[in-house]
């Protein structure tokens, strides 16, 4: 698979699908839940009425409406209390089910943010580890390209040193 850095807003990328790092009720929040929800337009909010929540760790997915990806898929990332609550095991369950929603629904290349390092303070060098590391280690045939999609230069470089490292 072919990983790639970008920092820019990921509701700007035309990928098969973008990640959202959203919460359990899927109903948009700050952060880059949030940024997705108002690019998509309310028709997003109507269909993640519908849907009716999704537990962390898991993953669901919706159309993009106003967005220029074709879907978006909505995972809930653990929040931070001090790594002894499974928050790895669940955070690494973000990154694989997306995958697999990226995969069963056809798509070759899928953007993540960097889920959970926000508001739910997930400490960003371990948050980026775990992301680089399942996604590298993804056996299937799709997607085909992965975007890490970062907003800051700290984080940027973080995913650089990592991609450095198994370059």
């Amino acid at each position: 698979m072919e990983i790639e850095i970008s920092q820019s807003d990921i509701t700007d990328l035309e990928v098969d699908a973008i990640v959202n790092a959203a919460n359990e009720s899927l109903l948009g929040g700050g952060g880059v839940d949030g940024a997705i929800h108002r690019a998509a337009g309310p028709e997003l909010l109507e269909e993640c009425l519908k849907i009716g929540g999704c537990p962390t760790g898991e993953a669901v997915i919706t159309k993009a409406y106003n967005l220029p990806c074709r879907y978006v898929i909505h995972t809930p990332g653990p929040k931070w209390r001090g790594g002894r609550a499974g928050e790895s095991e669940k955070l690494r369950s973000c990154y694989k089910n997306s995958l697999r929603l990226a995969a069963e629904n056809g798509c070759r290349s899928v953007a993540f943010p960097c889920v959970s390092a926000g508001i739910f303070g997930y400490p960003p060098e371990e948050a980026a580890s775990i992301a680089v590391d399942t996604v590298s280690n993804w056996t299937e045939d799709l997607p085909e390209k992965t975007i890490f999609v970062t907003f800051s230069a700290q984080n940027t470089a973080i995913y650089r040193k990592l991609l450095a490292k198994r370059a």
